[in-house]
């Protein structure tokens, strides 16, 4: 772990459900989850307000076949409900490693998480708590990325963290398919939605872009990746309003 002084107070990490999976073709890894809750937890001991939007790839992989053909309304609603039964895995993960941690719900589950309240949530924050926000936004039509991008600015987090699978950033073409694509450590906002480039879909790039907050791109497979941005490092892509701006 880095020693130095932080160079942010308070950060949004955008996990996809598909970071839980591991190896798995769908479900979640535990050991998968204890290796993201030792990260988080190692930044959070260095006094980094940390907050998580999560997505549900993980299990929506499973009941693809049950959704096909379904009202669109309908199967965004069934994605929120996944988004919550990754929240809980993950509180569970983070406090076994002493986190405290809270799950707020923007879909009302209060058995299991507490409402989202924006004011609540900063609270949570300023008590060294963990926030897991789930339930994406509470609406139909907008996608994981676009409650992280709200979220982030609600709380007024001063950079998200986007966690990649096995890609080091962003690049010109899709590296899966691709072989000559090429890295891009830098790239502006703008340039990301002119250029179609899947950073986040393109309403939260937008958000982003109207509010001037910085999106770092990085492969969650390398364990001192979170603590190297929240240190300063050049990792991954940068994505922001003007060329080197936060660098």
């Amino acid at each position: 772990m880095n020693d130095s002084e932080p160079r942010f107070n308070r950060i949004l990490l955008k996990l996809s459900g598909e970071a839980l999976m591991g190896r798995l073709d769908y479900g979640t890894d535990p050991d998968e989850v204890q290796r993201i809750a030792r990260q988080l937890g190692a930044v959070r001991s260095r006094g980094v307000e940390v907050a998580i939007v999560v997505g549900a790839g993980n299990i929506y992989r499973g009941i693809d076949g049950a959704a096909a053909g379904m009202d669109r309304a309908t199967g965004d609603y069934m994605g929120m409900m996944a988004t919550v039964l990754n929240a809980l895995t993950l509180q569970d993960a983070l406090e076994k490693h002493g986190q405290y941690t809270r799950v707020l719900s923007a879909i009302d589950v209060r058995e299991v998480a507490e409402p989202y309240i924006r004011r609540r949530a900063m609270r949570h924050l300023e008590k060294g708590r963990i926030v897991i926000f789930a339930a994406g936004t509470g609406n139909p039509f907008f996608t994981t990325d676009t409650a992280a991008a709200l979220r982030a600015l609600e709380i007024h987090a001063e950079a998200i963290l986007m966690a990649k699978n096995g890609v080091e950033g962003v690049y010109d073409a899709d590296p899966a398919t691709h072989e000559g694509a090429n890295f891009i450590p830098e790239i502006s906002h703008r340039e990301a939605i002119e250029k179609g480039l899947k950073v986040m879909d393109s309403t939260a790039l937008s958000l982003c872009m109207d509010n001037d907050l910085p999106i770092y791109v990085f492969n969650m497979a390398d364990e001192e990746n979170i603590d190297r941005i929240v240190s300063g490092e050049k990792v991954g892509t940068l994505v922001c309003s003007s060329a080197s701006k936060n660098r």
